[in-house]
Formats: structure tokens, sequence, C-alpha cells
């Protein structure tokens, strides 16, 4: 497919244009500047899949680039768990491995020649008294009492900000652009503020550090970024970044925003997220219940159907909520062409088949995967006593309930068909022991003409291997927490159900943490990193329904 023949995206059909006039030499150059203060979420995924995505199709390349401006929220840890999901992800960045911080000196550099030239100044106005002055919306801002400092008193005053003379907070320096401009980015933004904080990668060098809008723009410029891609949030910063390239009078990049991804049911601001972390809401960034790339990865979702989804959800200018039955769909339909089948009994209730000999075990041969012939087959052991689930059966029925009941009859997936001949119950009333006959002559699919409504699956308690399993549920219980008063309020009680007494065929138990599988009739489920030799956890990625398969539908 060539470039001209792809779905037309507005992003894809500004490159083409640039292309086709020559704007930047037929170059494409993109990066992806995350700020290391947290984990990444399924938001910047899509990001991620537009920088890396479109330097890709048009040959190009797309740089890494840290935006390591704040010393106070960042840290190495957060630098490597970004550089593991995005190779994750499918993406690599090669040898353009960047950070804002190696550009701090060309940075201040630049500062200096923007004092020089009458464009930046000293202030002493705290952070507060900035906010004042800048205005509102509908109200122009007035000019800080120290704008029109001369040149060198602002260079003076500068050089002594870096050297350390003065506390945080104390001074900034300031763009002078225009304190009645209606875009209140332009109303005289903040390049620097005072930190006096040990920096992840450069220590102690700087005490000042430069603001996002500064170091955005320029750091892009030093890249030779040709397409510097947002979200529709930067917009309004798109002027700013601008002015300061045209300012500065050095190569000037395109900036192009998109709408950000939102989710249902989920949060997406990294405050919030890491709140959550801190209170001990969640287990951590990696909670399988969490939108972060490393929660969705160790709940089994794979770097394909995220791949697919941002793929499916397309490019815009509007801001939307994107359904998470839509993100579910994706997943389902990738594991259910790669994720082998196995048997599991999430709550077990025993059954005995009566008239199968003391002792015997045989084995049935199941299918690993009925979408790919070349997943083959596996034994599955049988013995007299097994397990099923406990709502595959009931006494009494309700109606069209067709798995098991007294005096009915059900297959028992790859195996036999077998007749309800008893029941124990313990002294509250409770199902404790199902008892049955089978017929011989029913074995695997052969049932000589017999048929019977039901088939629920099972497994032999002699060889089952017990396992934890966890169901996962929404984190929150409305789609837009966000829109809450308070998003804590709207958690999902019940969005984690540990069931420690499952049974799982043998073959699950030498499964490897990460690795997928469905389980018949229940779900998607992944190993989790808490299992240990003989003893698998395992966290459901997603149910068999496919709710959005029903959303489409009713939709028309």
């Amino acid at each position: 497919m060539t470039d001209e023949t792809r779905p037309s995206t507005f992003i894809r059909d500004i490159i083409l244009e640039h292309n086709r006039t020559g704007r930047f030499g037929g170059k494409v150059i993109t990066r992806f500047p995350p700020e290391p203060n947290g984990h990444l979420h399924i938001g910047h995924a899509k990001a991620i899949a537009i920088d890396f995505g479109m330097a890709r199709e048009f040959g190009g390349r797309c740089h890494l680039r840290f935006d390591d401006t704040n010393p106070t929220k960042e840290s190495q840890e957060y630098v490597d768990g970004i550089m593991r999901d995005i190779r994750w992800l499918g993406f690599d960045w090669g040898p353009h491995l960047y950070h804002a911080s190696d550009y701090f000196e060309q940075l201040y550099q630049w500062a200096e020649q923007l004092i020089r030239a009458g464009k930046a100044y000293v202030d002493d106005l705290s952070g507060d008294e900035i906010r004042e002055y800048r205005g509102t919306l509908t109200e122009p801002g007035r000019p800080s009492p120290h704008r029109n400092r001369s040149v060198e008193e602002n260079l003076d005053l500068f050089r002594r900000m870096r050297a350390g003379e003065f506390e945080d907070g104390a001074k900034t320096l300031r763009a002078k652009i225009d304190m009645a401009s209606p875009n209140i980015n332009l109303r005289d933004p903040v390049m620097y503020r005072i930190r006096k904080a040990t920096h992840q990668r450069t220590g102690d060098a700087w005490c000042i550090y430069p603001m996002y809008d500064w170091a955005h723009g320029q750091s892009d410029s030093i890249e030779g970024v040709t397409h510097s891609m947002c979200s529709l949030e930067y917009e309004d910063h798109r002027p700013l970044y601008d002015w300061y390239l045209d300012a500065l009078g050095i190569f000037h990049p395109q900036q192009i925003e998109f709408a950000r991804l939102n989710v249902s049911h989920t949060v997406l601001s990294k405050r919030k997220l890491l709140q959550l972390v801190e209170s001990g809401r969640v287990r951590g960034w990696d909670d399988p219940r969490m939108p972060t790339l490393a929660g969705l990865r160790r709940r089994g979702y794979t770097p394909e159907a995220l791949r697919d989804f941002a793929e499916r959800v397309g490019v815009t200018k509007s801001p939307n909520v994107v359904e998470l039955a839509y993100l579910e769909h994706c997943l389902r339909e990738d594991l259910n062409k790669r994720a082998q089948r196995r048997m599991a009994v999430l709550r077990p209730l025993k059954l005995v088949v009566e008239n199968y000999p003391e002792g015997q075990v045989e084995e049935f041969e199941a299918v690993n995967n009925p979408e790919d012939a070349s997943a083959g087959t596996r034994k599955v052991p049988f013995s007299r006593t097994l397990y099923i689930e406990q709502e595959d059966f009931r006494d009494p029925p309700p109606p069209k309930y067709f798995r098991l009941a007294p005096g009915t009859e059900v297959r028992l997936r790859y195996a036999y068909i077998v007749k309800c001949t008893g029941v124990g119950k313990d002294a509250a009333g409770n199902v404790t022991e199902v008892r049955c006959t089978y017929d011989p002559d029913s074995r695997g699919g052969d049932s000589k003409g017999r048929k019977v409504k039901g088939t629920i699956h099972w497994v032999s308690a002699q060889h089952a291997v017990e396992s934890e399993v966890r169901l996962y549920d929404t984190l929150f219980t409305v789609p837009k927490p966000d829109d809450a008063e308070d998003y804590e309020s709207v958690l999902n009680p019940a969005s984690l159900e540990v069931l420690t007494g499952a049974r799982v065929e043998p073959a699950l138990g030498t499964a490897a943490p990460g690795e997928r599988f469905q389980f018949e009739r229940t779900g998607y489920f992944a190993v989790d990193e808490d299992s240990q030799p003989g003893r698998p956890v395992f966290n459901r990625a997603v149910g068999l329904r496919d709710t959005w398969a029903k959303i489409e539908k009713a939709a028309g």
C-alpha cells in the first residue's frame, strides 16, 4: 500500500502535502516526548502509535525524548519503565534516545539571547501574583512592575539565578510578548523557575529548570524534528511554540494536534493514577485494573490488540470517550486466534462417576485452538472423580437450563455423556457432591445417535492443579469518573475477586508468567508473575461475551 492509497487522516494529509511541496525536503522525523513522572497508559499507546507509525509509514524515524525538566517528580524507574513499555508495544527508537536535559546549556544560552534582544526579563512576582496579573479569558493581563528592567539587569539577575543565589520561587524568567493577547499563553509566559532539587541525570549542576513550553519546541528544533505531534490541549500553546522558534530564528518544525484518547470507566490523569497507587487503592502501577501499559500487559493484553485498537479509534480533532468494551473486543479478537484452549474449574463442585472403575485413568484428545489447526492437540486425563463448575449444576433447575440437574444428561467436553443420579448436601442444604453414571458408548464425540443439549467442562480431581484466579471488573462504576465531584467516590469496590481454590488441567501447572490461554466457556486468562511452581496464578484478561458486538448491533 502506497502513501497515497492509505486511508486518509488529517495528519497523513498534512505530511503528504509537506512532501509534495518539499517543505522539509521529504523528511519525516517525529518524536515521542514523555515526562518520566509516571508509567505510560492506554492514552500514550495511541500517541506512540501515531508518532512511531507516521515515521515508519513515510520511511522516516521517531525519536524518544524524555521531557525531564521537573526533577522533583521524575525518576530512573519511570525512564526504564517507559522504554520497556514502548518496546513491548512493538516500537523502537534505535540510536535516537534523547533527553531535554541534554539541551539545558543550549536552552540557557538561547534564553540569554532573548534577554539581550529585549524579549525576556526576570520577574520577582510570586506564582500566585503572576496568575493574578495574567488576567482572564475576558480581561487582559497587567504588566509586571519588573517587566521593563534593563537588559543588563536582567542578564545579571538571570545569571545569579543560575548560580543559586535566590531561593525557590523568588524569581522567574518570563518571555516578553503581549499581556493583552487573547491567548493567555502569550501573556509573558514563564520560561525558567528556580528549583533547588537534584536532577536524576544532571545531579546538582542546575538549580533553574526550563518550563515545558520553552524546552519543547527548541528540543524539536535541535533534533531536526519535522512533525511535532501532540494532544489537542496544546493547540492553544502552538502560537507560543511558533513565537519562541521565530524569535530565536532557528529551524521551525510543524506542531500538529490531535484528540487524546479517553476510555470509559477509567481515568488517564497520571496525577490521579499516582494517587491510586500511593493510597493503596491498587497494588501498584502494574495492577491489572490500571489503564497503564504495565497493568494491561500483566492482565493479559497483547501489544497487537493495543495497536489494533489505536488504529481503529483513528486520529481526529474531536474529543470523545471510547467504550472500554471496544478495547476488550480488540483483545478478544486477537486472543481468539492465538490463545490455546484449556479447561479450568473456577468454583469447583465434586462430581463422582459411580459406574466408572476405581483407579482407572484414560486420556482424551483435546483441541488446542480450533482457529489454528497448527496448534495441534493435547491429552486430558479422565478419572472417576471430577470437578465441575458449581453453576453447571442446579437442584431444582430453572427453566431452559440445559446443564446438569437431577435426572438430566450432559456431555462432558471431549469425554462422555453422564446422567445425574444423586446429590450430596451438607447440614445447611448446600450441594457438596454430585453423583452420576456415564455411558461408555458415548466416548469422545461418538454418541451413536444420542443427542444432549448441554456440554460442560471439567477436570480430573486426581490430576488437577490447584490455582488462584483473579477476576477483574472495571476500576470505576461510572463511564466518566473524571466528571464525578470526587473520582475516588466512584471506585468499584468489586473490581477484584480472588478465587483461591480453583482447579485447572495439568497442562497449566507449568505455564510461565505472561502466557495467555482461553479457559473454555469462561474467558481469556494470563499467568501472573505471582505464580509459583505447581501453584499458578491467573488474571482474567477479558470474558468470552463480546459486549461491543452487542453495542454495535443495537446501534444498527
